[in-house]
């Protein structure tokens, strides 16, 4: 039997290696990161040399596997404790190939006592810990197998045993330290939590979408389950779920992800379980801060992609709100048991939390918005969402990630005023649109911020092309314009035409020529671009014949370039078929016109 004294002492070192490891580690000087994990290394190391010594001294029994709380079980099991810690200890200080060869054995040891109490949490870490190891090697169906076999480990356990297993710490614990049935399960829930989340992960890299959405759910449930969470981490996590229903239009879910995260998220008005000593305060609100306009924003997202799901809905062939459909979509809505839609729904929390969720979720709609009251609402939310996203990511040190929240602020009204009646009202939200995205298109620096600046210059170029259609919409419900409508109208032309070219001269080369061959990603919005501006010169109102045919003939430039172009690249083609149809069209008319209208300044003269 081994002695009271080397037990003590196996026990004593061990316990001072965890020490060393995961607390003492977190106050190691810049200069040495690794020197609490190098000298729980050499206590491991002498653990391992005592229990050699032991098994040396045994008989050799008469057969194998021996039960796991047999003499030599219990020896091997411990042994195979000491290896995953050395495996874990080289992992963590950067030496892979040290590190798997002490997990590799420590799962051979425990491979014959890997459904027993004593070694299954064991067996379980060790998976999870060579699956960490390969994925951070790029190797993901490797860490796939050593995942997937870890769960299916805790499944067979659960079916076969289901009794709380003995924690790692045990092995070296006092009889009268070690851990309660409770605490013991808890523990062994946790590792298994971790399983789950590594899978999320694998599932991720190898684009199993759906099966990785449903992970990420199963953990953050369990987590909540078993309160082993920091609320920022958890939060962060749940609203990162909620945008893969969004493209799913599994608005239902998404809202419950965000309404939870909301919820969890007021807890770190409280400290922060698992934050390291040495962060001071600041750097903790600064964290919290951040991540909840990340919240803000996947907000923001949600509301936007409600409203343009429900546009397409809705709109005609001309991309107007059909009436008719809109009374077909109101009296196909039902008034269901929301317990009953919740079936398919994911749902978090003990009854305390859930109440809270639900109470957040109620503030929300998840249902498509058929009308402008409804869409308001929605538009508010996701408002109310990018002040605060904007709180945190200001322009001066966050102007990438502020300027796409205005672009999502931007496209808030666009979709807003799809529901809008009233033509006036419907400029005045366009009108924001301009206000907003304007100053910082021209304030920034194309030679840092060139695809945002293509961006900014392609939308507003958009919007004043779409208030300079209503401006003439409005102006044809007039018996006769009047020279007001005519000057904004050929305002909102040129202002569109302005910006049109400012995107097409950030495509220009050095030597400011249009390449004969676009970028792939470049092609329709410039050919689209070149449409447009054809369109608008068409648009131009002037009582001037000799300024009307300037500009019919620099129309017919215009469309004459997209037919030639696609002349010259045919698969192009493809993605302008609606405008290469139109421009053919223009460029035969064109001609005959301005001869026509030649004729006509000639009798004139």
């Amino acid at each position: 039997m081994e002695s009271g004294g080397i037990v003590k002492s196996l026990c004593d070192k061990y316990q001072r290696s965890v020490r060393l490891s995961e607390e003492e580690s977190k106050t190691d000087p810049d200069s040495e990161p690794f020197r609490s994990k190098y000298s729980a290394r050499e206590l491991l190391n002498e653990i391992k040399g005592l229990l050699g010594q032991l098994e040396e001294g045994r008989e050799e029994q008469p057969c194998n596997p021996y039960p796991a709380d047999s003499p030599t079980g219990v020896l091997a099991v411990r042994l195979a404790v000491i290896e995953l810690q050395l495996g874990v200890n080289h992992t963590e200080t950067e030496e892979l190939s040290a590190g798997e060869e002490h997990l590799v054995n420590s799962a051979r040891l425990l491979e014959p006592y890997r459904l027993s109490q004593e070694a299954v949490s064991a067996y379980l870490q060790a998976q999870n810990n060579l699956g960490i190891l390969w994925s951070g090697r790029g190797e993901i169906q490797v860490a796939q197998t050593y995942l997937e076999s870890a769960e299916s480990l805790y499944i067979q356990y659960m079916k076969q045993i289901g009794k709380p297993p003995l924690e790692l710490h045990e092995h070296f614990m006092a009889r009268e330290e070690q851990y309660t049935e409770q605490e013991r399960f808890k523990r062994f829930e946790k590792v298994y939590t971790h399983t789950l989340y590594y899978l999320a992960q694998v599932y991720k890299h190898l684009e199993f979408i759906e099966k990785s959405a449903q992970y990420c759910h199963a953990t953050l449930k369990r987590q909540l389950e078993f309160t082993t969470f920091n609320p920022v981490e958890w939060a962060t996590n749940a609203a990162t779920l909620s945008q893969y229903y969004l493209p799913e239009q599994l608005y239902m879910e998404s809202r419950h992800c965000l309404a939870a995260a909301n919820v969890i998220l007021r807890q770190t008005d409280h400290i922060v379980p698992g934050e390291s000593a040495d962060e001071t305060e600041q750097e903790r609100l600064d964290l919290i801060g951040r991540r909840k306009a990340e919240i803000a924003r996947c907000w923001i997202k949600y509301c936007l992609n409600l409203l343009q799901d429900a546009t397409k809905k809705l709109e005609d062939n001309i991309g107007e709100l059909d009436a008719d459909r809109q009374c077909d979509l109101k009296a196909q809505r039902t008034t269901e048991d929301k317990e009953g839609e919740r079936k398919k729904a994911v749902l978090f929390g003990s009854s305390d939390i859930y109440d809270s969720i639900l109470a957040a979720e109620e503030k929300v709609a998840c249902t498509y918005p058929l009308d402008f009251e409804e869409a308001r609402e929605l538009f508010l939310v996701g408002q109310h969402y990018v002040n605060e996203a904007k709180h945190y990511f200001q322009l001066d040190g966050h102007a990438t990630d502020y300027i796409e929240i205005l672009q999502d602020h931007s496209a808030l009204f666009k979709v807003l005023a799809f529901f809008e009646e009233d033509y006036e009202r419907r400029c005045k939200m366009h009108k924001r649109r301009i206000d907003m995205l304007e100053p910082v298109c021209n304030d920034l620096n194309p030679l840092y911020y060139l695809l945002i600046c293509r961006q900014l210059q392609f939308e507003l170029a958009d919007t004043f092309y779409e208030m300079m259609d209503l401006k003439i919409a409005i102006g044809n419900k007039l018996e006769e314009l009047d020279c007001h409508t005519i000057k904004k109208i050929n305002l909102l032309a040129l202002s569109a035409i302005k910006y049109y070219e400012m995107f097409l001269d950030s495509l220009k080369s050095p030597d400011k020529k249009v390449p004969e061959r676009l970028e792939e990603d470049v092609v329709r919005p410039a050919l689209v671009a070149k449409f447009h501006i054809a369109r608008l010169y068409g648009k131009l109102i002037t009582a001037d014949g000799k300024k009307q045919l300037e500009n019919m003939q620099t129309s017919l430039e215009y469309y004459s370039f997209l037919v030639e172009y696609c002349d010259k690249n045919e698969d192009a083609i493809k993605v302008v078929e609606t405008e290469l149809e139109l421009s053919k069209e223009m460029a035969t008319l064109l001609p005959t016109k301005m001869e026509r209208l030649r004729v006509k300044l000639a009798s004139f003269r």
